[in-house]
């Protein structure tokens, strides 16, 4: 698997966001110079051909597409799979247990281009993730353990991103510092903050996550920067959101 084809702002950040349709996608994409990921969410599709079908109609105009569960919905994460190793998107949300099986169908299929990232949780506890994140594990006893053994796990098949979720804004920050630096020690590069992050503290998010080391960051700014009427993405939003981050580089 290779970044090459993700479009970090100085080889450090880009912003994963959604957008209502295409044309709001390529004005949000616009606004942020290209240094975006957007968003289609499985959850909106009945079936796999369908949501490949966006995908590909996306990557057209925007190169790369963040394929996404829905809401952090574990029940999507093998259709995910399934139309990302159809796509090659340049970007895939998974839950824990099914980043593994997407990172293997990307590697069967040939697709070289797609970071997979897998989400583990806050606990409350520096230093403790939960990574019972899947469709079954989450119905059950949670799932703790330490980061350092999370990330032994990924790094067992290769994957190399973390979705920190959800973080809750700034209610995570000191266990956000522990897993960024968590992740530097087990040479994982990339690290995705995400949940009730906004314009207003995206900031200090990332600033912690650059500070920790991590040598790229993709944080997911959602319904913040979303018009509840139009349901479009407000470019001028994201463009505020944006200058934070520049503002650290």
């Amino acid at each position: 698997m290779t970044l090459e084809r993700l479009d970090f702002y100085k080889n450090k950040v880009m912003i994963n966001l959604l957008a209502r349709d295409l044309d709001n996608a390529v004005e949000v994409t616009e606004a942020l110079d290209g240094h975006v990921l957007v968003g289609i969410l499985t959850k909106n599709y009945s079936t796999v051909e369908s949501c490949v079908a966006d995908v590909k109609a996306y990557m057209a105009k925007l190169t790369n597409v963040s394929v996404g569960l829905g809401a952090g919905d574990p029940k999507q994460w093998k259709m995910v799979a399934e139309v990302a190793a159809q796509t090659d998107p340049g970007h895939a949300n998974e839950v824990y247990t099914g980043a593994m099986y997407c990172q293997g169908a990307l590697d069967a299929a040939g697709c070289k281009y797609t970071l997979v990232n897998c989400l583990m949780s806050p606990t409350g506890i520096p230093g403790k993730v939960k990574i019972s994140t899947g469709p079954v594990s989450c119905q059950g006893s949670e799932l703790v353990v330490d980061v350092d053994v999370a990330m032994a796990m990924m790094k067992d098949v290769g994957l190399s991103s973390i979705k920190f979720y959800d973080i809750h804004g700034t209610a995570h920050l000191e266990e956000l510092k522990s897993v960024a630096a968590a992740a530097v020690k087990a040479g994982i590069p990339v690290m995705e903050p995400t949940g009730g992050l906004s314009p207003d503290n995206v900031r200090e998010v990332v600033k912690i996550c650059l500070d920790a080391g991590c040598e790229r960051v993709i944080p997911h700014i959602y319904t913040s920067i979303i018009d509840k009427e139009t349901k479009l993405t407000r470019p001028e939003l994201a463009a505020k959101a944006y200058a934070e981050i520049k503002s650290l580089l």
